[in-house]
């Protein structure tokens, strides 16, 4: 109605200025046209001679004359296809023609420049913009519905960046309601709530970090992540300074990433965020829109990510905000059963409304792109998942199909991570969800929901349960340190200690470990490294990265003071050298999806309370590459414990968490040691090692200086009578070494040799195995295109029977079968076919058959060189001496064939997705039996999926 429109006179110009005295429509040139009142609420009209043209009002208010342009002759900023795409759920860039956009436009009287408003309230009976340039009366700026829509839109000349508005809507019920714009790119600084009109001016200068995320794949690429508060890292902080500081901290501790709690706009910083009002809109408390984009094109340029915790699972009741935004359900679903949260007191999104689920996706776009964040943290996605989450019976609404399934929140989270890779590779979307919830990192055309990454808050549960108790008791709970591997590749997982473990009483991570400040922080220091070895990237909450003793609370900063004592200051130290380090070695990340890249060594020493494993990797020229991580959590100091390794050589000592600079005792290895061919752990090499208390080692090959030709073997094969044992490299039987002596002399006791974990008479057998090794995969194998002639048997008097076969006894005590995936093995190595199984004492061991006079000894494969096939004249790698002949003589016992049960069905599930089953195994003496998995689904540590968040 109101605007210029045709008439047969000429235009009839209406405008609505309430309180003024007298209105005139002048045109360009100075002719102007008075206008008639035609209603007390300041309603004029006129006929104006001619068309339309560019004019303007002469508004009398009193003495004052003001010129000012009529907002209702410009035509809508939204076109038909705009429209469109909103009333289909599909305007991917929806920020770019809703909310607040400052335009300009040539005018034959000179440019005009304003502010056009859109907004979405299909229900509303009217809306108006209202803000400091009405003197938020609310009467002079009614806006124009678009149509069946439900769009509402003006373009409003005059009203520049900075100025504060609202829409004031009309809803069904007759009430008129001040609402702060959905799609706001500013809000106001709480308490306040008005909505500020802004425009991005920041001139972006990290050009080559986007250029180069865009070619990574985020599963392949180290990733520790620092989560953070920004209200309460350091207080008083805005986002410049924070930035400032925030990179160099970043240089002392070497994360590769920050997490930020929420940081769009919420009203009550108790909620640390997660409760937002305003979605598009960063909070005010730290700056502008473009002062945040600073902080993070200044982390950028500085070799870090940043990572933003969104959350589109539910949003406050605040009247003011998106609660019932057109005077009824809206963005909320209109039925209390799956409209509202009840744990949090909040409203719950309507993922079935396609105009909802685009606001929700168009805002995650619009975070990675309009402040290039790197990924986004998705909140409470079990919450979003399940119909009957924190639900009783008959408090909730079935699907369609009577289930507990949110199929509409299904169908929301495989449309926004789908259109998130799309739209910006090498960006991670990753899940905060704690259920057992199948195929959450799956790709959306698999049926999964697509995420990049799943936080893994079984592990978290677990492994704090875990290192919270004191060493004595630790060996009851052994199993909750390796049940993580039965599943650890069945999603792709983040490893984390996040915000919710250092509240609400349960303490800071220093308050949970066991023991003395000097106990304490050994544990931290030992849990960490662990953390940072076991596959899956890593995230760290704020103060735990120096042991901070308080609970976290949003009301003060970081205990800053106490990095001043040693212990405190020395975990911070060793956190800089262990990211260092893990971004050093490929290992540790290449293949942290992968059962591939990893193997265990020894998972059973229960009573000592050590764990040993292999993770593997490539480097940058696709070479393999290895790293031993050993962790005693027993509190006490281990001398003379062996341990296997895939081959001999020097080892370098990577880490050791017990080191005196991180405020540690200073037992270890003096930064090396030399592994020797004893076959060990089920392994060719083995290497006696000191174990600091409550530490934590990790060793790495030194490279590898030579290969040794096949001529070289056979001139060694002599040698290869006097070998003590079998060692079946290219399949799946190794022998362990027989001794006279036992191996310790306590076997078993807490302190002893062997750390309690291995019997007199063979090494400990490893009965808890992860990824590929658990599910029928390739078997662990230690050369490279290995033939008949490497095996490696003792001299005995007894020939080979008729098929060929070399019959040795075994050694008293089991004998493992290595389930794990090859260390180095070859692409064109077939993998074993038997299953993980053991080798009882007195069993028969079966070797390769080959002829005994012409065995050679085993060859070793170092994992950092390349693989290749061997030929009379290739390089192969030096073969490993043979140990010194056993005092005992052994004698042979007869061939009896492997039980078929040892073998795998066919159709037993293999790959990354399949869940590795427990293996029932005779436990050795001071090993554990293999974790059984129960009815609780300790995956996350919950025995409902719908439990918790």
């Amino acid at each position: 109605m109101l605007g210029a429109h045709p008439h047969p006179d000429g235009t009839v110009v209406r405008v609505l200025r309430p309180h003024a005295d007298e209105v005139h429509v002048v045109h360009e040139g100075g002719d102007g046209h008075p206008l008639v009142r035609v209603h007390d609420a300041g309603l004029f009209s006129g006929v104006v001679p001619g068309p339309a043209a560019d004019y303007r009002l002469a508004v009398r208010y009193g003495e004052r004359v003001d010129i000012v342009d009529d907002p209702y002759r410009w035509l809508p900023t939204l076109g038909e296809m705009d429209l469109h795409l909103i009333g289909e759920g599909r305007h991917e860039r929806l920020w770019d023609v809703l909310g607040a956009h400052v335009r300009s436009y040539d005018t034959p009287a000179g440019p005009v420049t304003g502010t056009s408003f859109a907004v979405w309230a299909p229900s509303a009976q009217g809306v108006r913009v209202t803000g400091d340039f009405d003197g938020w009366s609310g009467w002079a700026h009614p806006m124009r519905v678009l149509g069946s829509s439900g769009v509402w839109e003006l373009f409003v000349p005059g009203i520049e960046p900075g100025t504060r508005y609202k829409f004031r809507v009309l809803g069904q019920d007759g009430r008129w309601r001040d609402k702060a714009d959905p799609m706001a790119f500013r809000a106001e600084l709480a308490p306040a709530t008005a909505s500020v009109v802004d425009v991005a001016a920041h001139e972006w200068a990290d050009g080559d970090w986007m250029t180069a995320r865009a070619q990574k794949q985020a599963h392949a690429e180290p990733m520790s992540v620092y989560e953070l508060h920004l209200g309460s890292w350091r207080q008083g902080l805005d986002y410049r300074e924070a930035a400032r500081q925030l990179v160099d901290y970043l240089d002392e501790t070497a994360f590769t990433h920050v997490e930020l709690l929420p940081v769009a706009e919420h009203p009550f910083g108790g909620s640390w965020g997660y409760q937002v009002t305003s979605y598009y809109a960063p909070t005010a408390r730290f700056g502008t829109p473009d002062d945040f984009r600073w902080f993070v094109d200044h982390l950028h340029r500085a070799g870090y990510g940043v990572i933003v915790d969104w959350v589109p699972a539910h949003f406050p009741r605040d009247e003011w905000a998106l609660a019932r935004f057109d005077g009824g359900p809206l963005y909320e679903h209109a039925d209390p059963r799956r409209g509202e949260q009840p744990d949090w007191g909040t409203l719950v999104f309507d993922f079935g409304r396609k105009e909802v689920r685009n606001f929700l996706v168009a805002n995650a776009l619009y975070w990675l792109e309009s402040f290039h964040i790197d990924g986004l943290r998705v909140d409470a996605v079990a919450s979003m998942l399940y119909l009957d989450y924190s639900r009783k019976d008959g408090q909730w609404l079935p699907n369609i199909h009577g289930g507990r399934e949110n199929l509409d929140a299904v169908a929301f989270l495989q449309e926004v991570n789908a259109t998130v890779y799309r739209e910006h590779p090498g960006t991670v979307m990753i899940a905060e969800e704690s259920t057992a919830w199948p195929g959450v990192t799956r790709p959306t055309h698999l049926g999964g929901l697509g995420f990049g990454f799943k936080w893994n808050m079984g592990w978290m549960h677990d492994t704090l349960d875990y290192t919270g108790r004191d060493p004595v008791y630790r060996g009851f709970h052994h199993n909750q340190m390796t049940f993580s591997l039965m599943y650890a590749f069945s999603e792709n997982y983040v490893l984390p200690i996040s915000h919710d473990e250092v509240v609400h009483g349960k303490g800071s991570l220093w308050e949970r470990m066991p023991g003395d400040p000097w106990n304490k922080a050994a544990n931290i220091r030992a849990l960490l490294a662990f953390m940072w070895a076991h596959p899956g990237k890593q995230l760290l909450f704020m103060g735990s990265e120096f042991g901070q003793p308080r609970e976290w609370s949003e009301q003060r900063s970081l205990d800053w003071e106490t990095l001043a004592d040693p212990l405190h200051g020395g975990i911070k130290t060793m956190v800089g050298d262990l990211n260092r380090a893990y971004r050093a070695h490929p290992a540790l990340w290449t293949k942290d999806v992968s059962p591939e890249g990893f193997s265990w060594i020894d998972a059973n020493d229960t009573a000592g309370n050590v764990f040993s494993f292999l993770r593997h990797g490539v480097d940058a020229e696709g070479k393999p590459t290895v790293l031993a991580c050993i962790a005693n959590f027993s509190g006490g100091a281990r001398e003379g414990y062996r341990v296997g390794l895939p081959f001999a050589g020097r080892w370098r000592e990577v880490l050791n968490t017990d080191a005196e600079q991180y405020g540690g005792s200073g037992v270890g290895n003096l930064g090396a040691v030399e592994a020797d061919e004893m076959v060990w752990h089920g392994r060719p090499a083995s290497v006696l090692l000191r174990l600091p208390p409550s530490g934590v080692l990790w060793l790495a090959p030194e490279p590898f200086e030579g290969a040794v030709r096949r001529s070289q073997i056979a001139a060694a094969a002599p040698a290869a009578a006097a070998a003590p044992a079998a060692s079946v490299v290219a399949g799946s039987v190794t022998a362990a070494p027989v001794s006279a002596e036992p191996v310790s002399s306590e076997p078993g006791a807490d302190g002893d040799g062997s750390g309690g974990a291995t019997p007199a008479g063979g090494p400990s057998v490893p009965a808890a195995a992860a990824g590929a090794g658990s599910a029928g995969e390739a078997a662990d194998v230690e050369a490279a295109d290995v033939e008949a002639a490497d095996v490696e048997v003792p001299a005995t008097d007894e020939a080979p029977d008729a098929a060929g076969t070399a019959v040795v006894a075994a050694p008293e005590g089991p004998v493992p079968v290595d389930p794990s995936p090859a260390d180095t093995a070859p692409a064109d190595t077939a993998p074993a076919d038997s299953a993980p199984a053991e080798v009882a004492a007195g069993d028969p061991v079966v070797a390769a058959a080959a002829p005994v006079a012409d065995a050679a000894p085993a060859v070793a494969v170092l994992d950092d060189a390349p693989a290749a096939p061997v030929t009379d004249d290739a390089p192969v790698l030096a073969p490993a001496t043979p140990a010194d002949p056993p005092s005992t003589p052994v004698a042979a016992t007869p061939v009896e064939k492997v039980p078929d049960e040892a073998v795998p069905d066919e159709g037993a599930p293999t790959g990354r997705h399949a869940l590795a089953q427990p293996v029932e195994a005779p436990a050795s003496a001071g090993s554990s039996a293999a974790p059984v998995a129960g009815g609780t689904d300790r995956r996350n540590g919950l025995a409902d999926s719908s439990a918790t968040q």
